[in-house]
């Protein structure tokens, strides 16, 4: 499909995604300096090759584990019925766990005050990320919603999108992400699943998914720009 004329909307939207990160202080996450930030945590938790249990468990493979599940650590009671709840350890709960801990799970035996800088979270979590299998080809964030967890009018996902539209919408998407698909601090986005793509990018476009730069561009797309960009990114990088 032929277009004669582009919106013109979409066209601000890096710099307003870079006046979101100068006002709010957001940036890349830096894994190395999350490896730095970590002796915080190092007295209790290891993580790395070769990590054991101390006072805490290890830290490695954190990213979707339910907590408490570890079978050959004693957790407190708290813990595991939290996990027997359904805590599982995610980029929100992770960070929620690190900033307060007995907030998300009170009475545990975690006696850390709490990381209060967000940023310096962002980077540790960036670094743990690394030494977890489900690393590779993940979005360092929640989980994807479904149709029905979200909420999202099915018709949505029936939007046609046009991949020509998307591959021009696509430029100020690579400002951040990497067209390539590499995932260095910030998460892929490249061979997503189609409505995968969607659902994300109305979550975010409605509040249902938290991150304030994301949530500015998201709000600047009609529904045709975003499925447009979900089947540009969803196609092989080969055929593109």
């Amino acid at each position: 499909m032929t277009r004669i004329t582009k919106p013109t909307g979409f066209a601000t939207i890096a710099l307003a995604l870079l006046a979101v990160l100068v006002a709010t202080g957001a940036r890349g996450a830096d894994a190395q300096r999350g490896k730095a930030l970590y002796q915080e945590c190092k007295r209790c938790h290891q993580a790395g090759r070769g990590a054991k249990h101390r006072i805490g468990p290890h830290l490695n493979d954190v990213f979707g584990r339910r907590a408490g599940s570890l079978a050959n650590f004693r957790y407190s009671p708290a813990m595991k019925k939290a996990g027997a709840g359904g805590l599982v350890w995610t980029e929100k709960t992770l960070d929620a766990f690190a900033a307060n801990p007995r907030k998300v799970v009170p009475r545990s035996r975690m006696s850390y005050a709490g990381m209060t800088a967000a940023g310096d979270r962002t980077d540790l979590l960036a670094w743990l990320r690394t030494l977890s299998a489900s690393r590779s080809g993940l979005p360092a964030a929640e989980p994807t919603m479904t149709v029905e967890e979200f909420g999202l009018d099915p018709r949505l996902l029936a939007v046609a999108g046009d991949p020509e539209y998307g591959a021009y919408l696509a430029s100020e998407c690579t400002t951040c992400h990497r067209p390539d698909g590499a995932d260095e601090g910030i998460p892929s986005i490249v061979g997503w699943p189609v409505e995968d793509f969607v659902i994300t990018l109305q979550a975010y476009k409605r509040g249902k998914r938290r991150h304030q730069a994301m949530q500015t561009i998201a709000k600047r797309l009609s529904d045709e720009e975003i499925a447009s960009l979900a089947v540009y990114f969803g196609r092989p990088l080969a055929g593109r």
